[in-house]
């Protein structure tokens, strides 16, 4: 064969490969594969790569995962409701079933124009959450999209914005704590009316005016251990044992995951100095005595 024989079939292999890479439902999972409305249908719009969210004086909406995972990583890009979003919230977040549940949540609190939109994060264990925080972003979340995440292991739960950590439930059950890893959870979004809490503590009522509120998403990721595909103690096992799949080992599994890196510590310690504006730790009047999970 020559040259140009040569180089014809090396053409033609690395074509091939990249339409099989192309073609992998892992690399490139589209809403309908991962996701599928959960109420009120005819409001979650979705075409190609965009989601979206729509509220108005009828009803809100939202989409659920058609799997659950137990372990991993879930992230979302969104842009928030654009202009007056008071008394709105839209919420991104990971939760299993059943009244003693687990619950990992972000809740995009909308505000009156120019005023800053607060994301209020909330971990729920066993049924029992009360574990608000809130933080003012350093940017307009509403102009462009940026990415929400939330990652899940054996040792901690990190709430990440554009990668930054901006909170971290950490695993104390040396302590005698319950943490969050024996039961499955779905990804979901919503958006709805709140606004007897949301916004300023509910002075501020939602404007229908304004309506409809559209909040909208791109490039909905899930890369968690999915359950149910085994009995469940198979899955629990395959999940939580030894962190391995298909003699892979989960990367979020890994001793580097275990804790934030250095850099990332001092990425949480900025946003704590500079954006928080609430924590239940430090609220004396709703809890005299500390909550133990907040004791270092």
């Amino acid at each position: 064969m020559g040259v140009v024989g040569v180089m014809r079939s090396w053409l033609c292999v690395c074509m091939v490969a990249v339409l099989l890479l192309l073609a992998s439902p892992a690399s490139c999972a589209g809403f309908d594969e991962l996701f599928q409305p959960s109420w009120a249908a005819d409001h979650v719009l979705y075409d190609g790569e965009l989601v979206q969210l729509k509220l108005d004086n009828y009803t809100g909406c939202g989409f659920a995962s058609k799997s659950k995972y137990l372990f991993g990583k879930t992230t979302a890009e969104i842009k928030l409701v654009p202009g007056d979003s008071a008394g709105t919230v839209t919420a991104f977040y990971m939760s299993s079933d059943g009244s003693n549940h687990h619950e990992f949540d972000f809740e995009f609190l909308g505000n009156t124009t120019g005023e800053p939109i607060l994301v209020q994060t909330n971990v729920y264990v066993n049924g029992v959450g009360n574990r608000e925080q809130r933080v003012g972003l350093w940017f307009d979340p509403t102009t462009d999209f940026h990415n929400y995440g939330i990652l899940w292991n054996q040792k901690q739960v990190v709430f990440m914005v554009d990668e930054t950590p901006i909170r971290v439930f950490e695993n104390k059950e040396d302590r005698g704590l319950a943490f969050p890893k024996d039961q499955p959870m779905g990804v979901y979004s919503s958006i709805w009316n709140a606004d007897d809490w949301a916004t300023q503590g509910g002075r501020v009522k939602t404007d229908w005016s304004h309506a409809p509120f559209v909040t909208t998403y791109r490039n909905l990721q899930i890369d968690a251990c999915e359950f149910g595909t085994a009995a469940w103690e198979e899955d629990v096992r395959r999940c939580s044992g030894d962190g391995e799949e298909n003699g892979r080992q989960f990367w979020w599994q890994a001793p580097i995951m275990e804790e934030l890196s250095v850099h990332q510590s001092h990425q949480l310690l900025w946003v704590r100095a500079h954006h928080l504006v609430y924590d239940y730790c430090a609220d004396d009047a709703r809890f005299p005595t500390t909550p133990p999970e907040c004791e270092r």
